[in-house]
């Protein structure tokens, strides 16, 4: 599977100019985004392009955490000589780059030898006092909002701070509706393998530019994947789209009755816009979707209306 960062919208674009510039940095990273977002990518491409790519990237999914032994699995064990009986995963990084995955799950009795870590670069083994030095670059990832955690006291407030020295934004999908079509495309081709590629009809496009997609990138390829498997080579239709898909009810029924006056068409789509602008506090992308419009269409017509 093709793990490129994919995408035209100028979300995208700008995460792909800055990634190489960060990428070269030493500074820790915070990748923050939803489920499914593509946080993980992110991180394995600021590895990729980082001068520690020929070294280990080593990933914790911190929710995965054994909850006994945390302290082990990390930073290892030793013994009272000075030797290290166990090299935890931190150890197993020197040099490269160790990614923490869901961050906001690291138990807050391990946040301050990992904030140590990440100042000084030490390891406290477990049964020894002799301290290990380790050279690694830190990036972690959310998807929840640890400035709120922090704020509830379930996050250390030095320890957020410390990883995020450059922050990075992963946008929804729902929020670069420009690259939904792209992807869909992209992996249909994927995961079509030797049978022809599943195809969507227009009423079944806009059914997909319209629809929220709560998973993000990942619930689009399970969906791309289930089609392949399902309706190789078929013309998908909107009755071919799983309910959730399907525009509300009401938005389908609702039709416009032109008055026997007739209507200044011009105005109606200024109106419009600036509804759907204020709707979506001034989110482009989010106006558009609200619309049923692809994002570069309304920056045309906000353009033909001076907007």
């Amino acid at each position: 599977m093709n793990t490129a960062i994919l995408g035209q919208s100028p979300e995208i674009m700008h995460l792909l100019r800055t990634l190489p510039m960060i990428a070269l940095s030493e500074a820790s990273v915070l990748i923050q985004g939803e489920t499914g977002t593509g946080k993980e990518l992110i991180a394995q491409a600021l590895h990729a392009e980082s001068r520690r790519r020929v070294k280990p990237l080593v990933t914790i999914n911190c929710a995965a955490l054994p909850e006994e032994g945390v302290e082990v699995d990390l930073f290892g064990k030793g013994n009272v000589e000075g030797d290290v009986i166990h090299r935890g995963r931190l150890l197993a990084a020197e040099g490269g780059t160790v990614f923490f995955d869901n961050v906001e799950s690291l138990p807050l009795t391990i946040q301050a030898k990992v904030l140590r870590f990440l100042e000084a670069g030490e390891c406290q083994l477990q049964g020894c006092h002799k301290l290990q030095i380790v050279d690694v670059r830190i990036i972690a990832a959310s998807s929840a909002d640890l400035q709120h955690l922090v704020d509830a006291g379930r996050f250390r407030r030095d320890l957020f701070y410390r990883l995020q020295v450059v922050p990075f934004i992963v946008p929804a999908l729902r929020d670069r509706s420009d690259d939904i079509l792209l992807l869909l495309r992209h992996f249909g081709r994927e995961f079509a393998g030797s049978n022809a590629v599943v195809r969507f009809s227009k009423q079944a496009e806009h059914c997909l530019l319209t629809y929220a997609w709560p998973g993000n990138v990942r619930e689009l390829m399970n969906f791309c994947q289930r089609m392949a498997l399902l309706t190789p080579g078929k013309a998908i239709q909107p009755a071919d789209l799983p309910p959730e898909m399907m525009p509300e009810v009401a938005a389908e029924s609702h039709v416009f009755t032109l008055p026997p006056t007739g209507i200044k068409l011009a105005q109606v789509e200024l109106d419009l816009i600036e509804q759907a602008l204020e709707l979506s506090a001034g989110n482009r992308s989010k106006a558009a979707r609200l619309l049923g419009i692809s994002r570069d269409t309304l920056l045309y017509r906000m353009q033909k209306h001076a907007l």
